[in-house]
């Protein structure tokens, strides 16, 4: 079964991608979806023992813990410390079931693949990208971002310049959604071939 990795930089359209690829039927595991359900489950308690009055109904209100971190940088450290380890146990239950229902590919939607060292987990990495105008365009357009917030997390991702170097497949979002669902399909065209030459030398 492979693995893509999947990635992009805050604003580059990381999430449409997924969809695409899911709406082509390729499962896809996505990370953000994964912390917003911790979010409102065992990882609330943890989150909240680090991060005091972060709890709202029983649920982590991530603008509170923004607000704390945008005080504290060096939060996000053990912020990561408690979450990763649940993403990376669900993310591989996920494969477990895929491997299971006979999938011959999957996504691993990761938005910080490179920075956590996720890219040694994927056999193949597709990064999505855009002019870095409409990425900037994108994001403060999103509900309470600031300059000074796009900033932080820009802060904290690798350059994606560097991302695109090290991609495997470029997805450009810059354009229409039926020019990005094109390359999708293209890739997945490509993945195929590449699945379908190893079972053949495999044989």
């Amino acid at each position: 079964m492979l693995k893509i990795g999947l990635t992009g930089s805050i604003g580059m359209g990381k999430s449409t991608t997924a969809k695409l690829f899911a709406e082509a039927g390729v499962p896809v595991n996505d990370s953000d979806a994964v912390v917003h359900d911790l979010y409102a489950g065992e990882a609330a308690p943890l989150v909240n023992a680090a991060f005091p009055g972060t709890i709202k109904n029983g649920v982590v209100d991530r603008q509170e813990l923004g607000r704390q971190l945008a005080l504290d940088p060096a939060g996000f450290k053990r912020l990561e410390q408690i979450i990763h380890p649940l993403v990376r146990k669900r993310e591989i239950e996920f494969l477990a079931q895929q491997k299971k229902a006979g999938a011959d590919m999957v996504v691993l939607d990761i938005p910080l693949l490179f920075e956590t060292g996720a890219e040694q987990r994927v056999d193949v990495i597709v990064v999505v990208s855009a002019d870095p105008q409409i990425q900037r365009k994108r994001v403060l357009a999103r509900p309470n971002m600031t300059e000074e917030k796009f900033n932080m997390i820009l802060s904290r991702q690798m350059p994606d310049k560097e991302k695109r170097r090290r991609a495997d497949y470029l997805v450009d979002t810059g354009h229409t959604v039926e020019a990005a669902r094109k390359q999708v399909a293209e890739i997945i065209a490509d993945l195929k071939k590449r699945i379908a030459k190893e079972e053949t030398s495999d044989a």
